[in-house]
């Protein structure tokens, strides 16, 4: 079984958000929470079975940092990393 873990990028699977990406805000035994930024926000993440998304190996440690602190995540940091990561820049 493949390691998730926290701010790290994933792709859907499976459902009608097929082929989106998004990182990791929470999980718990059988499920992932996940942020986009944009439709789904860290205050209100997708809830989705671990076997729907594909993990990739990219993290954003400022991101987990501030997720294991229990900080407030900004949904434009979520954005850039996404944008940065599909692009090559990170």
């Amino acid at each position: 079984m493949t390691e998730y873990g926290m701010a790290c990028l994933v792709r859907s699977l499976a459902g009608h958000d097929k082929g989106n990406y998004y990182i990791i805000v929470r999980e718990d035994a059988h499920y992932v929470y996940l942020a986009d930024g944009r439709t789904k926000t860290a205050a209100k993440p997708k809830r989705k079975k671990r076997k729907h998304v594909q993990f990739s190996h990219k993290r954003d440690e400022a991101l987990a940092a501030q997720f294991a602190d229990g900080a407030a995540v900004q949904d434009e940091a979520i954005r850039y990393f996404i944008q940065k990561s599909l692009q090559g820049g990170i």
